[in-house]
């Protein structure tokens, strides 16, 4: 059944009568995005540092926030979680995924690096693509710079961003590096086709509605030939073997759930060590409303918990 959180939730959604997102440019969507997400988040918790940077990218400088979390010393060599953040390739930023990022880095015991990712329409697949390919390989490289453990590096994100995380790991996994061991997929979209049950049976009603996917996969892609690009949808790669391990997580009333559970499946049949949990309850997008949705803190609790042993899990193989 639907938590009554969540209904709770849709049914004020529903009161407000704001225009649906499709129905508006990226930028107004943007901050429409900002504007309505920011008052479902708990009060950002302390860390021990945060530090914005630019660094070089292959279309220009790519923004990065970099979270050490709360009761790490400054000169202790951490482990790393790349962060993408979702929004459909369209909206979404390094404020909107802030306190998620600063849960997660307390939540691991880890550094957390966001990724300001450039986004659709002004910058098409596979931009994005690049972008945070190039980070993970920067982050990689600067390690002891940074005080980072290159040897103990994550990649993770929620929807859009769960969909770059896994084609990264891809992308390491092909280029022989850089070692990424762990790899956390929050409610990823797996496939731009959007052709799973879930995404008829849900596709009105629940926040994210198919509408506004089609909206983003317009804004992102630039022909119906790249929706069966891997790099666009990593549920078709043809090779998902030799993965880091993974954590998905999907919510019971997202449309796009299926594609989060046939990525997870597909893992585990070309032999990737896999766990699966689904918020049966929950809607898309859950993990940023932590004020108004328990299962939000449930859910970076075992994101983190997840991040923990597998860093210690490379420490120890390490050591």
């Amino acid at each position: 059944m639907l938590d009554p959180q969540a209904q709770a939730l849709l049914e004020l959604v529903a009161k407000a009568g704001r225009p649906p997102i499709q129905t508006l440019p990226a930028p107004a969507a943007r901050q429409f995005y900002r504007e309505a997400r920011m008052p479902l988040q708990p009060v950002p918790p302390d860390v021990a540092s945060v530090e914005n940077r630019a660094i070089p990218g292959p279309h220009g400088p790519i923004p990065l926030r970099l979270y050490r979390p709360a009761g790490s010393r400054a000169a202790e060599r951490l482990p790393a979680l790349m962060y993408f953040h979702g929004g459909g390739f369209t909206i979404g930023d390094l404020d909107t995924h802030d306190v998620v990022c600063r849960a997660l880095a307390n939540e691991a015991r880890g550094a957390v690096v966001a990724v300001d990712y450039r986004m659709g329409p002004e910058h098409k697949f596979p931009r994005a693509v690049d972008d945070c390919v190039a980070a993970t390989r920067w982050v990689a490289a600067e390690a002891k710079t940074l005080q980072i453990d290159a040897g103990r590096l994550a990649v993770g994100g929620d929807s859009a961003g769960g969909n770059l995380a896994t084609v990264v790991a891809l992308t390491a996994r092909d280029a022989g590096g850089p070692e990424i061991v762990f790899q956390l997929l929050i409610y990823p979209t797996t496939t731009l086709h959007h052709d799973t049950p879930s995404s008829k049976e849900l596709a009105q009603g629940y926040l994210l509605t198919m509408d506004a996917m089609h909206y983003f996969r317009e804004n992102y892609l630039s022909s119906v030939r790249e929706r069966s690009d891997w790099r666009a949808s990593p549920l078709l790669a043809p090779d998902l073997s030799r993965l880091p391990p993974a954590l998905v997580i999907t919510a019971g009333y997202d449309p796009i759930r299926d594609e989060g559970k046939a990525y997870a499946d597909k893992l585990k049949a070309a032999g990737v060590e896999v766990a699966y949990t689904c918020y049966d309850g929950m809607i898309h997008g859950f993990i940023t409303m932590g004020k108004v949705l328990r299962a939000a803190d449930a859910a970076i609790k075992e994101s983190g918990a997840a991040l923990r042993s597998a860093f210690n899990e490379s420490s120890r193989r390490g050591a």
